[in-house]
């Protein structure tokens, strides 16, 4: 069953035609990549599907319904997570508060994710629980928007290109625990230009240039096409 699907899309910034035509697929507890190089269009993309950006025509569906034309919080609230690539933490609250400010009550209950669980998908947040934000490394921010983001206990998350400027200590890092949340069953749609790290956590791939899809196929099968790699990524 796919969580996620998007056809024949297009979006504008202004007069600025910016997708054309996209079309993709992600299904229920998959992780899957969209890859290219800076300025391809991932990053409206994802931000088209969250409300940021507005789509015009095509479709964009989440668990059936629609989600073209709503605003970003009608979005969230249907169970849509979304983490930029900004990391825009509050610089002036510490690590436990910048979680607590997100807690959302979980469908149907009491919410799945707490700041004690993100603490054991981060234990090195939980070390820094009273230091403000603006005082970690970029990637303890980045663990920090991503544990934010799952307290409002999404079904999918779109992640922006997550190991973009951090230490290959913290892409480890990082890498095990989105493993660990693909694991849980959580969806997951994340933009990246690093080909080896999206390797390691996708089922599947979709490149974009120029506001289209270029390629669709599984890692393995973009692992073997050197023209894709050549043509559109940074290989």
């Amino acid at each position: 069953m796919a969580r996620l699907e998007i056809e024949k899309l297009h979006t504008y910034y202004g007069t600025s035609h910016i997708l054309f035509d996209v079309s993709l697929e992600v299904g229920e507890g998959e992780s899957v990549c969209l890859l290219g190089r800076n300025g391809a269009g991932k990053t409206t993309t994802l931000k088209t599907i969250m409300g940021l950006a507005r789509g015009k025509g095509g479709a964009i569906r989440f668990n059936g319904e629609s989600l073209l034309g709503r605003e970003p919080y009608e979005i969230a609230r249907l169970g849509v997570g979304y983490v930029p690539d900004e990391r825009l933490i509050f610089p002036d609250l510490t690590v436990r508060e910048n979680l607590e400010i997100a807690i959302k009550r979980g469908r149907g209950g009491a919410p799945n994710w707490t700041v004690e669980r993100v603490y054991q998908l981060f234990p090195y947040l939980e070390s820094r629980d009273r230091q403000v934000g603006g005082y970690l490394s970029g990637g303890e921010q980045q663990m920090l928007t991503i544990g934010r983001t799952l307290m409002g206990n999404p079904s999918l998350l779109l992640l922006d290109e997550p190991v973009e400027g951090v230490a290959p200590v913290v892409v480890q890092e990082l890498t095990r625990q989105i493993k660990n949340l693909k694991s849980m069953g959580l969806t997951i749609l994340f933009a990246e230009q690093n080909m080896h790290f999206a390797a390691e956590i996708s089922d599947r791939a979709y490149v974009i240039e120029k506001g289209r899809i270029r390629f669709h196929g599984s890692m393995q099968e973009l692992a073997a096409n050197e023209e894709v790699k050549s043509k559109y990524l940074m290989i």
